[in-house]
């Protein structure tokens, strides 16, 4: 199975409103993907769809060789982990107590508890009550909970909003590796940081419209002035285009030791997001 994720012309539709419009996408297995877009864009409604708690009113689904109505079934929430803002966790049990049933929950062998604690770097602090633990924290439970039973595809809805940035480092950690490890993220965050950081693939969403889809790297480089500052030593900058003549000038800068420093003059992923839809990313 090449693609995990293939949606066709999917429109959502409540009360006669399109929240998301003739979308269509592939995400393929293994990867990273990134789905962008403000508050309000149809991030969430496309994972609703996705994970079977929506039905698309036209178009057609596939995930996990899963289609349409099939979507949602017994066997198909078998292969599939979701952390979202509906996720809980029962407060006045400890973290392991929580893992425990979850696991019981979905025939996962305990020992999977330990293993999963020590990946999300809680083992220390199995014993804590969740009601006791900080927003971080957390969230690195329900994380936990959303992968102990190694699901093919992990969906996360915005997973680190309003956490701190060593937690956000800590948890981007955890899904690189787990990643690396074979399970598929589709990733929706309004985060361009986190999404340059983490995504293979990124796509732009904007009122329930899909605007593009690129490599973070592409988006940049092709939405650039395409130009290189150079300084010399005497601090004369010069901004020079990409060109091979340009190369040459820089080559001949550092033969003759002039060469201060050199950057390229690339946007960030915001800047390409308001360049494409015209609207700043918040």
């Amino acid at each position: 199975m090449d693609n995990v994720i293939e949606m066709e012309n999917v429109t959502k539709s409540f009360k006669n409103k399109d929240a998301v419009q003739n979308m269509s996408f592939t995400v393929k297995k293994g990867e990273i993907f990134g789905f962008l877009g403000p508050s309000g864009s149809g991030k969430t409604t496309t994972i609703k769809m996705l994970t079977g708690s929506y039905c698309q009113s036209k178009g057609s689904l596939t995930v996990l060789g899963y289609r349409n109505e099939n979507i949602g079934s017994n066997g198909f929430i078998d292969q599939i982990g979701i952390l979202s803002d509906h996720s809980t966790a029962y407060e006045r049990q400890s973290i392991a107590d929580n893992l425990k049933l979850f696991a019981k929950l979905n025939d996962v062998p305990l020992q999977k508890i330990d293993d999963t604690l020590n990946f999300i770097g809680l083992t220390q602090d199995k014993k804590t009550l969740v009601k006791h633990l900080s927003a971080g924290m957390k969230q690195r439970v329900l994380l936990a909970k959303a992968l102990i039973h190694e699901p093919e595809l992990l969906f996360l809805d915005e997973p680190t909003a309003s956490l701190d940035p060593l937690t956000i480092q800590h948890i981007h950690k955890g899904l690189k590796a787990l990643n690396e490890r074979g399970t598929t993220i589709f990733l929706t965050t309004h985060n361009m940081q986190e999404a340059n950081d983490l995504c293979h693939r990124v796509a732009f969403i904007e009122s329930g419209i899909l605007k593009e889809i690129d490599t973070p790297d592409n988006f940049r480089f092709n939405h650039s002035n395409h130009t290189i500052k150079v300084m010399h030593k005497n601090n004369r900058s010069k901004t020079l285009p990409m060109t091979s003549e340009s190369a040459q000038y820089i080559s001949d800068m550092l033969e003759a030791n002039d060469l201060k420093y050199i950057s390229s003059d690339l946007p960030t992923l915001g800047d390409v997001f308001l360049k494409i839809t015209g609207k700043e990313l918040v």
